[in-house]
């Protein structure tokens, strides 16, 4: 994003969801073993927050964010079994877009209205490249928001603007833990079977994006050492082949 920026390119984000279902963090924010649902929306508004510190800090316009708010844990029933029916939280209760800032305030939680809010920041930024979570990361709202953009833009014959990156990637990865900006990114064991391209950051870049690490407090408190692992001198992005599949085409 700070390269693309430095280069006169626009850069918006998605935030798909906002965080109401991570009970372990608000656990630790509420400092309560059973985090109530007001609690949870709470942490939401937090990490929402948060995320606008953390773009701040990258150089992102607050008008090229876009919070869409749908439930935490959620995204892969949307897609799979709520597309007209509305879905709700096992973790707020709401069965609706609860966020007065997010995209579509009152939204139903179902797959149409996600899609029609995901399909109007394309329409509004019409972009070149999109960068997704891979359908191998071990998180469902991650894998739920890469099927998300997969479909979006194969409804629109963009599936080559689409590229993919893995958060959660196998038992302790990034390997090693920890703030290490001077090593390259290893591979995550989940993405073992996909092509990868590797993008170099530089030593300022890599300053920038931990200071935007940073901004995301309430995950730090939790998630320090896995959250510094990102801090590498190399990122990785795979336009979602696999390694045997392009084998196969070369023979």
């Amino acid at each position: 994003m700070q390269q693309a920026l430095r280069s006169g390119a626009s850069v918006a984000v998605v935030w798909v969801t906002s965080g109401d279902g991570f009970e372990v963090d608000a656990m630790v924010v509420e400092r309560s073993l059973r985090p109530r649902a007001r609690g949870l929306e709470s942490l939401a508004r937090m990490r929402m927050a948060e995320a606008r510190k953390a773009m701040a800090v990258l150089g992102v316009q607050p008008q090229k964010q876009y919070f869409l708010g749908y439930p935490d844990r959620g995204i892969a029933h949307l897609l799979l079994d709520h597309d007209a029916m509305p879905y709700r939280s096992r973790y707020t209760g709401a069965s609706a877009v609860p966020y007065s800032d997010a995209l579509s305030p009152g939204a139903p939680y179902t797959g149409q209205s996600l899609m029609k809010d995901f399909l109007t920041v394309l329409d509004r930024e019409q972009p070149t490249l999109v960068l997704a979570a891979a359908a191998a990361d071990t998180h469902p709202d991650h894998r739920g928001s890469g099927d998300l953009a997969r479909r979006a833009l194969e409804s629109r014959g963009q599936i080559e603007r689409l590229r993919y990156w893995i958060v959660h990637g196998g038992e302790r990865w990034p390997h090693p833990l920890g703030l290490h900006p001077q090593l390259v990114q290893t591979l995550p064991p989940r993405g073992a079977g996909m092509i990868w391209s590797v993008f170099n950051v530089t030593a300022g870049d890599l300053a920038v994006k931990e200071s935007a690490i940073l901004q995301y407090r309430s995950q730090v408190r939790v998630m320090a050492r896995k959250l510094q692992g990102y801090v590498r001198r190399t990122e990785l992005f795979s336009d979602g082949h696999a390694a045997r599949d392009l084998r196969s085409a070369r023979q």
